[in-house]
């Protein structure tokens, strides 16, 4: 791979991440720090977190954090904020894409796996405009899914929740444009991360290389390289819409 782009508009931006301690998001801890923004992020996952933010020099800000818990969300925004000196990007990226089929989903399920990969999204967003608002401005980046677009099986409530990103992302865009913040997704596809490789055989990754346009895997970096430019002054019309890094898996 080539030289990764250098955005100035970046350095000293206040950034937080959510589900940043593994997978995509660690890649998207990473790029950030690299750009030199002030990064700080949320996992559920305190050890991975920890050893991440320990790993990176200069070590970005760390808490650990259940985003289920949305009572909570707006006070450990403001600390964070407060910490950072203000906060100018939101990376919506926490998720989880358990497998399950129609039948044992029950209410209490229902409401468990929207907690986990929709509503936190939406008050963390709420939580956030305020800071972003006092800076004169700012970037929301939302995660969606390819999976939808896609109709992949065992995943209906991860896949109504993906949907339902791209819907709040397009309404949060024109709430908020008037006041300088930008909303976007970004629609990974099948990214190589460890928590994929446990649901993919050799053959099954080979069929999805086979069914993109492109050859090969795509990696976390690929997807943060998304990221940046979304989150940067580069991108300073593009708003309200939903941008794939898939390979041309659709």
């Amino acid at each position: 791979m080539s030289q990764p782009a250098t955005y100035p508009s970046l350095r000293d931006k206040k950034v937080l991440i959510t589900g940043g301690a593994t997978g995509i998001g660690a890649g998207l801890v990473e790029a950030f720090a690299r750009q030199g923004a002030r990064v700080a992020f949320v996992d559920v996952n305190a050890e991975a977190g920890a050893a991440l933010a320990a790993r990176l020099d200069p070590a970005p800000l760390f808490r650990g954090c259940d985003l289920t818990d949305v009572a909570a969300l707006p006070g450990t925004i403001d600390s964070i904020a407060q910490a950072l000196g203000g906060l100018d990007v939101l990376i919506n990226n926490a998720a989880n894409d358990d497998r399950h089929s129609i039948a044992e989903v029950t209410p209490a399920y229902w409401d468990e796996r929207m907690a986990v990969n929709l509503r936190h999204l939406f008050f963390a967003a709420q939580a956030a405009v305020p800071h972003m608002k006092r800076a004169g401005g700012g970037a929301i980046v939302n995660f969606g899914s390819i999976s939808w677009h896609l109709g992949l099986p065992d995943l209906v409530l991860y896949q109504t929740a993906k949907a339902a990103i791209e819907g709040m992302t397009r309404s949060m865009a024109r709430d908020l444009g008037r006041d300088n913040i930008r909303v976007t997704t970004i629609v990974p596809g099948n990214v190589q991360t460890p928590r994929q490789e446990k649901w993919y055989t050799p053959e099954g990754e080979a069929e999805i290389v086979a069914a993109q346009c492109l050859d090969g895997r795509i990696q976390p970096a690929d997807v943060a390289a998304l990221a940046l430019f979304l989150a940067s002054d580069d991108a300073r019309m593009c708003t309200g819409h939903d941008y794939f890094v898939d390979a041309g898996w659709r």
